[in-house]
């Protein structure tokens, strides 16, 4: 469901998410491209370079998928099978699309628990990444990640299931 095509008041609700990964993803991808610059002039010009700066580099990438996963779940431009969508008859269709949004939020909790778990592991015995902060720090990108494409679906479930108990407007 992208946000185009529903109501104002997802689109009210989800606008702040959007608006805080857009400008997170767009200082995570400015970072890395001045980081990556940096790294080349270092190398060609001066035969040096940071020794953290590919390890960060990494991180940055998986944080810049993850948070961009997060976004496009919100925007409805996550990957989707849409094997039987348009062979189902229309009436179907809004019993599909709880289903789904059941099936993502019980996914993205169970994701987000194992994340959490992992994340744990890395706490108690994780040694340091790049910038010499923890790797835990690093990682935590996994639960909150999975945690808000989990709430997005919630919500998003939420808001699909009033759409059957709101009267539909007939028309004269």
């Amino acid at each position: 469901m992208s946000t185009s095509s529903t109501p104002q008041h997802e689109n009210n609700v989800l606008s702040f998410f959007d608006k805080s990964e857009e400008i997170t993803l767009c200082l995570l991808l400015a970072t890395m491209i001045l980081i990556a610059c940096l790294q080349i002039v270092l190398r060609t010009f001066f035969a040096s370079g940071l020794l953290w700066a590919d390890a960060l580099l990494r991180y940055l990438v998986l944080w810049c998928g993850l948070i961009g996963a997060v976004a496009a779940t919100g925007q409805g431009k996550h990957i989707a099978l849409d094997i039987f969508g348009k062979r189902i008859p229309t009436t179907l269709k809004p019993w599909l699309t709880l289903l789904t949004y059941l099936f993502c939020v019980a996914t993205g909790a169970g994701l987000t628990w194992a994340a959490c778990r992992f994340l744990a592991g890395e706490i108690e015995f994780g040694g340091n990444g790049p910038l010499s902060l923890p790797l835990w720090f690093w990682n935590a990108i996994f639960p909150l990640a999975f945690g808000l494409i989990t709430l997005k679906y919630l919500i998003l479930l939420v808001f699909h299931i009033r759409t059957f108990f709101t009267p539909v407007p007939v028309e004269n």
